[in-house]
């Protein structure tokens, strides 16, 4: 494609928007066809209704109907999943599902997410810095990449058919091959970046026959570009980076091509990806910088993205049209945009009927922050002077924010200003160890879950009746005290070691405490995207922290009183409570995490006061929340770590801590494990089949660990003979004085057949699994 021949970018767009739909529509029928209530035609309709509803809105909001600067970024679970299956990327255990061209329906898209029989899912991991989760792809020498599914396309003319052009949005090949693992096939040494000459061809193909369809632009995301997290030597990144748009940028027939970086700077990547004919490159300016002069940039579309698609404050308009006049010096073709896609954000501040309104005038969802990119787009089209007024009253709520009563609370700062070393510093190991081993007396190989058992139908209208009004505080404590009661002794009856009360009463494992603790708002209907069908309500974290009074300890001792056997006592630590709300930008994240963290230690010693012997503190975001970039690792594992331990650290020896790790690449952060210094740490490790104790061994950890051996986001039952493979492997890596066995995650979103089940199948294994120890 000539430069003559390149249509013009949209002057304001965005990387994406939430697909759940406004109602969680999409979440309803996708476990509806699941539970057999739909087949897949009706599944269809709604999605096709739910992205013709997504089109339409963004219209309304001010992004044009044929100018391609509306994405086309719906998926049914995940995009990386969707690439793979276009690529046809699928798994050898899979091989069934693929008919005679190749292709895979919806069901056995699905099943690549959650497993059938013994055929276990792909793995799922964190997507960069965010909490969505994606599908880990498995590529290696025998992958037989080719155009497996036109979906892409065929999502392009629906738009087309409905009055729209669209910018359709797939994951780019270098991310995608970045982000896989090698298949079990694989010989040692190979990467899946090595296949990117052969996965290109599959690109060509499915670019030029967008172009066919008459898509104008094509937006490829490559965040792969920005991390250094990636286990592959930077110089091999970029020559790939080179490879892949040369290649698909010397296409003669194509759309113009889009090269997304969220989440991050490109820093080296952008004179490479500068010197390949892509049209456009989009700018992550809310985590990065305006970049300095790079040959050839005044020739390529910078879309700065400059409104923040991480987070929901209002935020600095001012500040982001200052921004855009930097970087017009470096071109003269400047749009704007979102940082990243708008998935990570709640659909519209409007629906919010029960937040102050004052914390309303602050706040920009994914609608608002649409409304943003508009006006900054037409102020650079027309001038300063034409968005004057919604500079200025975005500048008047930033200083409404500053001033506004509890958000500096001086009590909680003062006792921050007291602090000192032995603050975050337990005893001697090996003293609580013993100290642990005498008041517990456990078995070896003991045997626990993570938390949470199945929330029922029963449990969730208790707590609605209770927000309504139309079940007594009374009366509702008694109803969780009965279910408190039945899960107490199905884990009796199934022979676990240590108990868990289930936590009926809480309706999210953040929001419970957010609920709790001063500081802290939450909404109605804000709900996100976690993974496929998954979708959470992230708090809004606003002001200062602190706990007025416990949350957690009536429930713990209560539950203490049923059994003889240890209870743990469940709190979410101070980072997961920080990666899984929506957090004020006014102050460093690590002064936020000393806040929550010294909450949380009240917490933990009433609960030691009240005869709970053991606490877990679950810190499943700290791998999430680790920077992109090598220079910010130490300055975040430092406050990241030291929140941790300032929350723990006030226990006797005797008091055992744990801690929870779940989808969070142990092997990647496990310096920082080892220093949170936490007695035990229960980690995943079903999907990945034990992979990660190889690293617990390396590494040296002496401290209790728990590899999960029941992949919980799965609906599947692991057999006997499974989970005992998984512990004969766990064991021969770690001795077994440190072993725990327990499940991957949390139960709340299973059913109690397949929990009883596979809960009943762990005991029995290990059980097995002890008769061989000597």
């Amino acid at each position: 494609m000539t430069t003559t021949d390149t249509p013009a970018f949209p002057s304001g767009t965005i990387l994406g928007y939430p697909r759940i739909g406004r109602r969680r529509e999409l979440k309803k029928a996708v476990e509806a066809f699941w539970a057999g209530r739909i087949d897949a035609a009706e599944l269809e309709a709604t999605a096709a209704g739910l992205r013709q509803a997504t089109r339409e809105r963004l219209s309304s909001l001010g992004l044009g109907r044929t100018d391609s600067s509306i994405p086309e970024s719906f998926s049914f679970y995940d995009q990386v999943l969707d690439a793979q299956v276009a690529v046809g990327a699928i798994p050898a255990r899979f091989a069934d599902l693929v008919d005679g061209d190749g292709h895979l329906d919806l069901a056995g898209y699905f099943t690549l997410a959650r497993g059938a029989g013994d055929n276990l899912p792909l793995e799922m991991t964190k997507w960069f810095d965010s909490n969505y989760h994606y599908l880990v792809p498995e590529i290696g020498p025998e992958t037989h990449f080719h155009l497996a599914s036109d979906r892409i396309v065929r999502e392009f003319e629906e738009a087309v058919a409905n009055g729209f052009i669209t910018r359709p949005v797939i994951v780019g090949p270098v991310t995608l091959l970045l982000l896989a693992k090698p298949s079990s096939d694989a010989p040692a040494g190979f990467h899946p970046l090595d296949r990117l000459a052969d996965l290109l061809p599959v690109y060509a193909e499915l670019i030029e026959r967008l172009a066919a369809a008459g898509a104008q632009w094509v937006q490829l995301d490559e965040p792969g570009l920005v991390s250094e997290s990636i286990d592959i030597p930077r110089d091999e990144t970029l020559a790939a980076l080179a490879q892949a748009y040369d290649a698909l940028g010397g296409l003669t027939t194509r759309p113009a091509l889009f090269v997304a970086a969220p989440y991050g700077s490109l820093d080296d990547a952008l004179p490479v990806l500068v010197a390949t004919p892509v049209e456009a490159i989009g700018l992550d300016l809310v985590r990065g910088t305006v970049p300095t002069i790079v040959p050839g940039l005044a020739d390529v579309t910078l879309v700065a993205g400059v409104i923040d698609g991480h987070n929901i404050w209002r935020g600095d308009l001012a500040g982001a049209f200052d921004t855009l006049g930097e970087l017009s010096a470096l071109s003269e073709n400047i749009a704007v945009s979102s940082s990243t896609s708008l998935q990570h954000l709640p659909h519209d501040v409007e629906d919010e009927t029960k937040l102050a309104a004052e914390l309303t005038g602050w706040l920009a969802f994914a609608d608002q922050k649409i409304g943003q990119v508009a006006t900054l787009a037409r102020g650079l089209t027309s001038g300063l002077s034409a968005i004057r007024a919604e500079l200025d009253a975005a500048t008047a709520s930033l200083a409404d924010r500053r001033g506004s009563p509890g958000v500096r609370d001086g009590a909680v700062r003062a006792r921050l200003d007291t602090l000192t070393p032995a603050d975050f510093s337990r005893g001697d190991y090996e003293t609580r160890l013993a100290a642990q081993s005498q008041a517990l007396r456990l078995p070896p190989l003991p045997t626990t879950t993570i938390g949470s058992f199945p929330q029922t139908g029963d449990i969730r209208r208790a707590r609605a009746r209770l927000v309504s009004g139309e079940l007594a505080a009374e009366d509702y404590r008694d109803v969780m005290r009965a279910e408190i009661g039945r899960v107490v002794q199905l884990q009796e009856d199934l022979g676990l070691d240590v108990l868990v009360h289930g936590e009926p009463e809480r309706n999210d494992m953040v929001q419970y405490f957010a609920e709790n603790l001063d500081g802290f708002a939450v909404t109605e209907n804000g709900w996100v995207q976690s993974y496929g069908s998954r979708c959470t309500r992230p708090s809004i974290l606003w002001g200062d922290v602190s706990r007025p009074q416990p949350i957690t300890v009536e429930w713990s001792s209560y539950t203490q009183t049923l059994t003889e056997k240890p209870v743990k006592g469940m709190l979410t630590g101070p980072v997961t409570i920080l990666a899984w709300s929506f957090v004020r930008d006014d102050q460093p994240l690590g002064d936020t995490a000393r806040q929550v963290a010294l909450a949380l230690r009240d917490e933990i010693t009433d609960l030691e006061a009240a005869g709970i012997q053991v606490v877990q503190v679950d810190e499943p975001a700290l791998r999430e929340l680790l920077p992109l970039k090598k220079r910010d690792h130490a300055h975040y594992l430092d406050w990241s770590v030291g929140a941790f331990r300032l929350a723990t650290a006030g226990v006797a020896d005797r008091t055992q801590i744990h801690t929870h790790l779940c989808y969070s690449e142990f092997g990647a952060v496990i310096d920082a494990i080892r220093n949170l210094d936490a007695d035990v740490t229960s980690i995943e490790a079903a999907r990945s089949k034990m992979e990660v104790v190889q690293d617990i061994q390396t590494s040296g950890f002496d401290h209790g660990i728990g590899p999960g051996v029941y992949d919980i986001h799965s609906p599947r039952v692991p057999g006997v003979a499974e989970i005992t493979e998984l512990l004969e492997r766990a064991l021969q890596s770690i001795p077994a004085r440190q072993v725990w066995v327990n499940p991957d995650c949390g139960l709340k979103t299973r059913g109690y057949a397949e929990t009883v089940a596979s809960l009943g199948n762990i005991v029995d294994a290990t059980r097995a699994v002890r008769a061989t120890l000597v």
